[in-house]
């Protein structure tokens, strides 16, 4: 695939993964981004996942005939773009490799070497000149790990963003739900905690002329950049993507089941534009953390528990903490047959969430729904629609 005249797609694609990072669900595989640029001189833009190094070097090769490598650019040190430094380095002895000084500290963690004959420090602003093409550096720390850099290509107006802009699934697997769903799963799941930093990153490339974004997972964006750009901004600055309830739910013989079922039923009814019903015990957990940074009105139903709260709920609302979850409404739903204490214990977890309000009505179950339960309910309702 040619991205321009001058810079290829050498990547490959990973059917055989089911859990991304050894958490994240990925039905259509995964992609691993690899690109090189011909000019004077030849410069690949990171490596891929150990297990197709020969994949790629065959791509590399088709792509650069006889000649070697001048540069291999090392953006970000996880093991998915990473792996195959050292084999590169077997094939292509003498080309230099140029990263940050965090990521030849990291480097040496994975390889027991830092490459010190091969070694170009690069910082902020720091620059490489390749003939047409000058790449300039720009770092990216925490976005998501602390060694990242992004780079720019003035020839050809191309931002190579790293993880940045990444998303789930295989190149050559069509997504029916188009870029933003798994692009958002993949992007709170993963980036999501360091939004100030993906904030500062964003500031940087708005100075930029950009044409094409080429990330190191999923496609090469090229068309409507504004949208994607627009969509990063949102998420990382923690605003509402869409209009709309999520409701989360844990239910252990049905009855909370049938409240949050109750509520969003009544939701709909009185104009809600969209309700997303998630119960945590069946559904992905990273897509019901996808959909509470998507709405601006969160409500999150569960049982008292050994006296805590039950499990899935507990784990659901660690996780958005830990990803800085901010700036949301969040009705409550707690059942507990003879003494319901889960909404105070949700309230605590959630008071380390920085701008978050509350509803002023808590439905408070004890075992099954009843007449005054509904009316809660529907009072909910009446404050989220």
């Amino acid at each position: 695939m040619n991205i321009t005249d001058s810079i290829k797609y050498i990547g490959v694609n990973d059917h055989e993964i089911d859990l991304f990072e050894g958490q994240y669900i990925v039905p259509n595989g995964m992609a691993y981004n690899s690109y090189v640029i011909i000019d004077e001189k030849v410069a690949v833009m990171d490596t891929i996942d150990a297990d197709f190094f020969d994949e790629w070097l065959e791509k590399l090769q088709k792509n650069i005939g006889n000649r070697k490598p001048d540069y291999l650019v090392v953006q970000h040190m996880e093991p998915d773009h990473s792996a195959n430094i050292a084999n590169f380095i077997k094939e292509y002895p003498e080309t230099k490799i140029v990263a940050s000084a965090m990521a030849f500290t990291i480097m040496k963690n994975f390889f027991g070497t830092d490459f010190p004959e091969n070694k170009i420090v690069v910082g902020e602003g720091a620059k490489l000149n390749l003939g047409k093409h000058e790449l300039t550096f720009m770092t990216a720390p925490m976005v998501h790990w602390p060694e990242v850099i992004v780079t720019y290509d003035s020839c050809d107006k191309v931002l190579f963003s790293a993880d940045g802009f990444g998303k789930f699934g295989a190149l050559d697997v069509e997504d029916e739900d188009g870029w933003a769903c798994e692009a958002r799963r993949y992007y709170f799941g993963i980036v999501g905690k360091f939004g100030v930093q993906v904030q500062a990153l964003l500031k940087k490339a708005a100075n930029l002329d950009i044409q094409i974004i080429c990330p190191l997972h999923g496609p090469v964006l090229s068309e409507n950049l504004k949208y994607y750009l627009n969509l990063y901004n949102t998420w990382s600055s923690y605003g509402v993507e869409a209009e709309g309830v999520m409701i989360a739910y844990t239910s252990v013989y049905g009855n909370t089941k049938k409240a949050a079922e109750m509520l969003a039923q009544k939701l709909v009814d009185k104009g809600c534009p969209k309700v997303a019903l998630n119960d945590l015990a069946r559904g992905d957990m990273a897509e019901v953390v996808e959909d509470a940074f998507k709405y601006g009105k969160v409500v999150l139903a569960t049982t008292t528990y050994n006296t805590e709260i039950f499990p899935f709920m507990r784990v659901f609302i660690d996780t958005l903490v830990e990803h800085n979850f901010q700036n949301r409404t969040i009705g409550l739903i707690e059942n507990g047959s003879w003494a319901p204490t889960a909404a105070k214990i949700m309230k605590a977890k959630l008071e380390k969430c920085k701008n978050i309000s509350f509803t002023n009505t808590t439905v408070s179950i004890k075992s099954s729904v009843t007449q005054q339960n509904e009316e809660q309910l529907d009072l909910l309702a009446d404050e989220l629609k």
